[in-house]
């Protein structure tokens, strides 16, 4: 089974502004706007069987939609800087469900996340940028702010373990604000196809 992680996905209109971002950070390679996300929670190389145990146990989740507003920008790494990032406005809809999926995996016996989780959108690896670099670029773009949107899902992506960065397949999805049982793909992609496009 691939590399698997829950997250948020990025429209279309929030993607165009973040890629507006790129360029002017030497040694940076820049994330294809496509594979802009959120990341919920990193699970990581797992077998198909507790992939599957993962999937059903993320069905069962029922929580609003969340709306999320992304506003400045930082970067990850201590001494040396190896990721730059939009910030996502943290709220307790987001930290709740994220909070969630912790405790979901964690009864699947996954290990626990040891980092404090902190909402992002990842731009950029850094492969050779200086501090320098990275700080001249944020306070090129520090005060970023995009649209407020509606995150009416969250998803199940799969990546390959090698590169990072993408692609990033989406191998269920899981409506927010639903009340019966679990959606079909397809149907959730048709239904959601215009907020995405």
């Amino acid at each position: 089974m691939p590399r698997l992680f829950t997250g948020l996905e990025i429209p279309a209109q929030t993607g165009l502004m973040l890629s507006f971002l790129r360029g002017g950070l030497r040694g940076a390679r820049w994330i294809d706007t496509e594979n802009y996300h959120i990341t919920l929670r990193f699970i990581g190389d797992i077998d198909d069987r507790m992939a599957d145990e993962v999937a059903d146990a993320l069905d069962r989740i029922r929580r609003d939609p969340v709306e999320i507003r992304l506003n400045g920008l930082g970067s990850f790494g201590n001494g040396k800087p190896h990721a730059v990032w939009a910030r996502v406005e943290p709220n307790p809809a987001l930290m709740e469900l994220q909070a969630e999926q912790e405790r979901i995996l964690q009864r699947l016996r996954l290990p626990a996340e040891r980092r404090k989780y902190m909402p992002h959108v990842t731009l950029a690896r850094c492969r050779s940028s200086s501090n320098q670099d990275v700080a001249r670029w944020l306070a090129e773009r520090g005060d970023f702010q995009a649209q407020p949107f509606t995150a009416a899902r969250f998803v199940l992506f799969s990546s390959r373990a090698s590169i990072g960065g993408g692609p990033y397949l989406v191998e269920e999805a899981y409506p927010l604000g639903r009340h019966g049982g679990g959606m079909d793909i397809a149907d959730d992609m048709t239904r959601h196809a215009e907020f995405y496009r």
